[in-house]
């Protein structure tokens, strides 16, 4: 598994030479995109085409390769196999064949941008694609709302305007967004602002739509607990006018955050009546 350049072509490794420089073949992504790889570093290689849409089929050649004592590398257009490219099933399939798999690190758009966000994040969560259908993308974005680490994932050029436009509807206008286009191309771009303020900075110049994108979006701010405690009273409040208290505790812990066992105690507190599952747990 080897990876390659996410643009610049001198970002390619001296083991990733190596190894594509003395394999017996080249599975690639696009054998077209990877020639002119290799073209530009002197290797000539036999290349055989594996992408999304042959790739289980694609394996089992490679499985076949090994097993006539030939040694295979996978290359993907750009970055590093089976993230969010084509690599999973063939590794799955070589890994269960008995033959070993072997790493060769290099670039990923993700870990770049996120060298570059000036982010202090515990951590960060990669979520690849949005969805392509508005209402799965509404929803995934609903979902890292409330995330409080940095959430990244990657959007196409002729979709980054729909996605931003979702983005401004659900996030918090004030939410921290980290813009990274065409990272180590000629026309690196690279953007902090709010959810807030995509659309502005996307409208300010046409050719901002152009290239490809990794997002990151900022953990979300901490909200302090008794908000999320009156939060959570107001929304108990009209629950129990309809539901047991368990039932509306669980229910406006979920809406609001704040802690299930408190609002079980202020419902009763209210007056809310028991029923359902008898009790807090």
């Amino acid at each position: 598994m080897v990876a390659t350049p996410i643009g610049n072509l001198r970002d390619l490794t001296l083991r990733a030479l190596d190894v594509l420089a003395s394999v017996d073949r080249i599975a690639a992504e696009d054998t077209r995109h990877t020639r002119a790889l290799l073209d530009a570093h002197g290797i000539a290689a036999r290349m055989a085409s594996l992408h999304q849409h042959n790739e289980r089929a694609g394996a089992q050649r490679v499985v076949a390769w090994l097993a006539a004592g030939e040694s295979v590398a996978l290359v993907s257009d750009a970055g590093t196999p089976g993230i969010s490219d084509p690599g999973a099933l063939v590794v799955e399939a070589v890994r269960r064949a008995g033959f070993p798999v072997v790493p060769v690190p290099g670039p990923s758009a993700v870990v770049t941008a996120m060298s570059v966000a000036g982010v202090d994040s515990a951590g960060f969560r990669f979520d690849g694609f949005l969805p392509v259908k508005r209402e799965a993308r509404l929803r995934a974005l609903e979902r890292l709302a409330t995330c409080d680490q940095v959430v990244a994932f990657y959007e196409a050029p002729h979709r980054v305007r729909e996605t931003f436009e979702d983005m401004a509807l659900v996030l918090d206008a004030a939410r921290g967004v980290t813009v990274c286009r065409e990272l180590t191309k000629r026309f690196e771009d690279i953007h902090a602002c709010t959810a807030g303020g995509l659309l502005a900075w996307l409208d300010a110049d046409a050719n901002r739509e152009r290239g490809e994108f990794v997002l990151l979006v900022h953990p979300a701010a901490a909200e302090a607990p008794d908000r999320r405690q009156a939060e959570g009273e107001r929304v108990l409040a009209l629950l129990l006018e309809e539901l047991p208290a368990s039932q509306a505790a669980r229910l406006a812990a979920r809406i609001s955050g704040a802690q299930r066992r408190e609002l079980y105690a202020a419902a009763l507190r209210l007056g809310g009546g028991e029923g359902g599952d008898g009790g807090e747990t």
